[in-house]
This record gives structure tokens, C-alpha cells and sequence, in this order.
């Protein structure tokens, strides 16, 4: 069975350990998301996993190690693993992240943002564009989290990610918490970010949670951990997200911390509710 799209559906990370109860029944959740370096090898038990799921659900392939902000070429052998997986899976989306993540032939396990410059905007466009021709499909780029911003940036990240879409027609991802964790970080507001994003070109959403700290100054650090539930703050930020763009696929991330099926089907009926309510007002 063949999905060309994501339904306009609360979806999850797909883990594992949740297969079983997945394929028994797995509302309200209507597709899944794997990280691509998971399944970039020819066979296995995750490969067998994955084609059972791909028959039931719309997949979507979200990739945390192409370094798409980074200064050095991408890696052309990722890139042919990336685009077999592609290519067999025939996912009904493809994400990557506005980060980078190699350094001189070194692959750093941290997606770090990057300065938003005429230099960064044009690196980035030629990643992405350079990703698409291979893959032969649009990608969604994501908005990072962040803990502090560049003084050399000219551009806002709303207006860089606007840049990079008008140059190579990309999609973005629009990551709520990521919203509220650099908001609080660098004391900005998340509504005025959301207000200020290409709500246009949101093709999915994400949403998780986060932990909490204190910096040197003792200011509250939000960290983006994607190990808990997530905080009614961020649920607050996806309705008003969601009232401006109408209905898009939203995905639930819990990837530390991983709880039981049912915990995690609590986390995608809220946000079905969400979507449902959105849905009613929009008629």
C-alpha cells in the first residue's frame, strides 16, 4: 500500500517496543515517524518492522544526521543510504533539521544551531536544494531549539527560513516546543515568532517536552529533551499555531524516557482534541 501524504492526524515516534501494540490497535494515532539513520541498513528485524507498519500507516522519514547547516559537503555515501531507504519506503514525508552536525570530517552527536547570515542562508539553500535533487522529493526543514543567539545574525529565523523556502521550495516543520524553548531561552515571544513564521509552508508539526534548569545567572534553561509529556504552555502555543494554519499532520516526539503504549496514546488524544476543536471552528 502506497500513502502519498500524512494525514491531517495526530502522529508518534515510532519505538520498538510499542510494534505489537501498534499493529493491534493503535488510535488515535493514524501514522509514524522513524528517524532515517535507524533504518538505513538492507534487512533485520527493524527493516521486517517497517515494511509490516508501512502497509498500515503513512510513514514519515525524519533525518538527524545530514548536518544541513554544516560548512563541510554533505556526506555523499548518507545521502545514497538516505535516498535507498527513500526509494524502497516510498515515505509520505521527508524532515530534516535547521542544525549542523560535522566538523572536518567529524560528526558531532548534537544538532547545534548556526548564525543567520547571507553566508549560512545560501550554504543552507544549496544543502537543501542538493537534497532534494537526490531524493527527488520536497523536504520539510525544521526550526531548531536554541540557548542563545549570534551577534553576527542579519537575518531573523522566521526570515531566514522564508529565505531558504523561496530559493529552493522547501517545506518547514514547525516545532512547537522548539517555539517555546528558544523564546523562554533568549526572552523573545513565542507568539510573536508564530506570528512572524511562513505559516504558509508548514507542512507538519511537532511537539514534546522539555526539562527545566537554571543557566549561570540562575534564569530559567528550558532543554529540549523530548522525554516527558508536554507542558500546557506548549499545548497552548499549538492551538493558537494550529488556528492560524488550519489542520496539518502533528506528530507527538518522546524519544528518552520512552513510557508504555497507553501513556503515549494519552499524549495523541490531546492532541486530536486540539485538531478536532480547530476543525469545528474552521467549518
Amino acid at each position: 500500500m502506497t500513502f502519498d501524504t500524512l494525514p491531517n492526524r495526530p502522529g508518534v515516534g515510532y519505538k520498538p517496543q510499542h510494534f505489537a501494540a501498534i499493529m493491534q490497535d493503535a488510535s488515535p494515532v493514524e501514522w509514524l515517524e522513524i528517524h532515517a539513520e535507524n533504518y538505513m541498513g538492507d534487512g533485520g528485524r527493524p527493516i521486517a518492522q517497517l515494511r509490516h507498519l508501512a502497509e498500515k500507516f503513512p510513514i514519515s522519514v525524519h533525518g538527524v544526521g545530514l548536518s544541513i547547516g554544516g560548512k563541510d559537503p554533505l556526506d555523499v555515501d548518507h545521502l545514497k543510504r538516505l535516498k535507498h531507504l527513500c526509494d524502497w519506503l516510498n515515505p509520505a514525508s521527508f524532515s530534516e533539521h535547521l542544525a549542523w552536525s560535522t566538523h572536518e570530517g567529524f560528526y558531532l552527536n548534537d544538532l547545534i544551531a548556526l548564525p543567520y547570515t547571507q553566508e549560512t542562508v545560501t550554504l543552507v539553500a544549496d544543502h537543501v536544494a542538493q537534497v532534494q535533487d537526490v531524493l527527488g522529493r520536497q523536504m520539510l526543514l525544521e526550526n531548531p531549539s536554541s540557548y542563545l543567539a549570534f551577534a553576527e545574525s542579519t537575518y531573523s529565523e522566521t526570515d531566514f527560513l522564508a529565505e531558504v523556502v523561496a530559493r529552493t521550495n522547501c517545506g518547514l516543520l514547525l516545532d512547537i516546543n522548539n517555539v517555546f524553548i528558544s523564546a523562554n531561552n533568549q526572552k523573545t515571544s513565542a507568539i510573536g515568532y508564530i506570528d512572524a513564521f511562513p505559516l504558509e509552508h508548514v507542512g507538519e508539526f511537532h511537539l514534546g517536552g522539555h526539562d527545566e534548569d537554571r543557566d549561570d545567572a540562575g534564569d530559567l534553561l528550558l532543554i529540549d529533551s523530548h522525554g516527558r509529556e508536554m507542558a500546557e504552555p506548549v499545548w497552548a502555543l499549538f492551538d493558537y499555531a494550529l488556528n492560524k494554519t488550519g489542520p496539518r499532520p502533528a506528530l507527538i516526539e518522546w524519544d528518552a524516557n520512552v513510557p508504555d503504549w497507553p501513556e503515549l496514546a494519552v499524549e495523541a488524544a490531546r492532541a486530536a482534541q486540539v485538531m478536532d476543536k480547530v476543525g469545528k471552528v474552521g467549518k
